[in-house]
C-alpha cells in the first residue's frame, strides 16, 4: 500500500491503519477479559463483497458498539469463527470500513476526532441537536457522503438514530437503501448498555455476557418496494419492532423504556 494513499474522504490509510491497531489493542480486553462477547455469523461476513455493503443494527452505546463490530469484522475476515481470540487479526485491518455518526458527537473533543478518523461518516441529525429536539432538512452532502462510503466499502448505520430501544426507524435509511442498492446485513447486539456507560468508554459492570448476531442479508426489491415496507423489514431484522416488547411483561416493558428515556434526557455530548 502506498504510504500516502488516501480514502475518498481524504484520510491517509497509513494513519487510519495505525489508529485501528492501537485502538483495537486498547479496547480488546473490554470484550474478552472484563466481559465476554458471544458472536454468531462470522461466516456471513466472509461471504460478503468487499464493497457496497450496509450494516443495520440496534444501538446501545455511542462507541462500544462500533468498536466491537470492528473487532468482529476483522477477526472474521482473518478466518476466525465467532471469536475475537488472539488479537493478531488487528495487524491487517479492513481499511474501507465506515460508520455513520452524529457530527456534533464526533467534533466534540480530541478523542471523538480520533475515532472519526478511523471511519466516521458524520452527519447532522435532522431530529435532535445539542440534546434538544429539532426539525431541519436533510443535508444533501450527508446523503452523498454515506453513498460515497457505501461505494468504497462497508458501512455501519444505526437506523433508529438513538440508543433508546424500540424507537422508530428513520426513513432516511430506507431511502439510502433504495438509492444506493447495497447488500443490507442486519446485526443484533445486546449486553453493551449493561456493561458500559452511555458513551461506551467507561466499564460500568464486569462479567456481562455481550452478544452480537450477524444475520443473512435482507432480500429487498430496490426498485419496487415501498419505503414503509423497507422500514418494517428493518424493524423486524434488528428486533426493534414494537411486537418484540411482548417478550417482556407489560410492567417490565414500561419500566425498561421509561428508564432508557430518562437516561437519554441526561446525556451530554462530551461536556
Amino acid at each position: 500500500m502506498p504510504l500516502f494513499k488516501r480514502n475518498p474522504f481524504g484520510h491517509y490509510l497509513f494513519i487510519k491503519k495505525w489508529l485501528i491497531r492501537i485502538l483495537g489493542i486498547v479496547s480488546h480486553s473490554r470484550y474478552r477479559s472484563f466481559n465476554s462477547l458471544q458472536i454468531e455469523g462470522s461466516e456471513i461476513l466472509r461471504n460478503l463483497p468487499d464493497k457496497q455493503v450496509l450494516f443495520i443494527s440496534n444501538h446501545q452505546t455511542y462507541f462500544a458498539d462500533v468498536a466491537a463490530m470492528y473487532h468482529v469484522f476483522n477477526a472474521a475476515l482473518s478466518g476466525r469463527d465467532d471469536t475475537i481470540k488472539n488479537i493478531g487479526y488487528i495487524w491487517k485491518p479492513k481499511l474501507n470500513a465506515y460508520y455513520v455518526a452524529a457530527g456534533e458527537t464526533m467534533r466534540a473533543g480530541l478523542l471523538p476526532k480520533i475515532f472519526a478518523y478511523v471511519g466516521s461518516v458524520s452527519i447532522d441529525r435532522t431530529w435532535r441537536a445539542a440534546g434538544k429536539n429539532v426539525n431541519r432538512q436533510v443535508k444533501n452532502s450527508d446523503i452523498s457522503n454515506i453513498g460515497k462510503a457505501i461505494k468504497d466499502g462497508w458501512v455501519i448505520t444505526f437506523p433508529q438514530g438513538t440508543t433508546t430501544p424500540f424507537k422508530p426507524i428513520r426513513r432516511g435509511t430506507a431511502h439510502i437503501i433504495k438509492t444506493y442498492k447495497p447488500v443490507v446485513v442486519p446485526i443484533v447486539i445486546d449486553g453493551f448498555r449493561r456493561s458500559f456507560d452511555k458513551k461506551g468508554l467507561r466499564i460500568k459492570r464486569k462479567n456481562v455476557l455481550q452478544s452480537m448476531v450477524i444475520k443473512e442479508p435482507l432480500e429487498i426489491d430496490y426498485d419496487n418496494e415501498e419505503i414503509a415496507d423497507i422500514v418494517t423489514k428493518i424493524e423486524y431484522a434488528i428486533e426493534q419492532h414494537p411486537s418484540f416488547l411482548k417478550v417482556l411483561s407489560p410492567k417490565e416493558a414500561e419500566e425498561y423504556v421509561k428508564e432508557e428515556e430518562e437516561l437519554n434526557k441526561k446525556r451530554e455530548f462530551w461536556s
